[in-house]
C-alpha cells in the first residue's frame, strides 16, 4: 500500500480514524514502522497517518503542534482532541490495530516509567544516530525551502 492515498480514501480515513499519528518521513527507521502499521491498518482506516516533513504539513489541522514540537518525539491525537506522546501513543495505535499486547507491559507504572526513558534516549538522539543534521539545521533547511518555493530565492 501506498502511503499517499487516494481522495476517496483520504474521505473515508477522515471519517474512520482512532488515532492520528504524526510521524518524520524522512526518519528511515519511522517510515519501517509506519510500512508495518500500515500494513496492519489495511484499508481500515483506524489510523490516520500524518508526516510532518511534508512541505504541507499544518500545525493547525494537528491540534497546534508545529514541526519542531513534532519533531522532539512522536505525537498522536485522538480524535476528541486529546494529544498523547511518547509510549503512551505507540500503546494506543497498537491497541487500535488489535496488537496491545505488545506494548500491554508499559501500563505496569515501573516498565511503563522505563519504557518512556529509553525512548527519550532515542527520541533526544534519533537524527544523530539515522545520520540525519540536526533540528536547526533541518528547520534553516525547510525554511529556506519555502523561500525558494515562493521564488525569492537566491542562489
Amino acid at each position: 500500500m501506498n502511503i499517499s492515498t487516494s481522495k476517496q480514501n483520504k474521505k473515508s480515513l477522515e471519517l474512520s480514524w482512532k488515532i492520528k499519528l504524526l510521524y518524520d518521513g524522512d526518519c528511515p527507521l519511522c517510515m519501517r514502522e509506519v510500512r508495518f502499521l500500515q500494513k496492519k491498518d489495511g484499508d481500515r482506516g483506524l489510523v490516520n497517518l500524518v508526516d510532518i516533513a511534508d512541505n504541507n504539513y499544518n500545525p493547525e489541522q494537528h491540534c497546534g503542534i508545529d514541526y519542531e514540537t513534532a519533531m522532539e518525539r512522536i505525537h498522536a491525537i485522538l480524535p476528541d482532541g486529546t494529544i498523547l506522546t511518547d509510549i503512551e501513543a505507540f500503546r494506543y495505535v497498537y491497541e487500535v490495530l488489535g496488537m496491545g499486547w505488545v506494548y500491554a507491559v508499559t501500563k505496569l507504572p515501573v516498565v511503563g516509567k522505563i519504557a518512556n526513558w529509553v525512548y527519550g534516549i532515542w527520541a533526544k538522539f534519533r537524527l544523530s544516530l539515522t545520520g540525519r543534521p540536526d533540528i536547526r539545521t533541518i528547520i534553516a533547511g525547510r525554511e529556506a525551502d519555502k523561500k525558494c518555493s515562493s521564488d525569492t530565492c537566491n542562489y
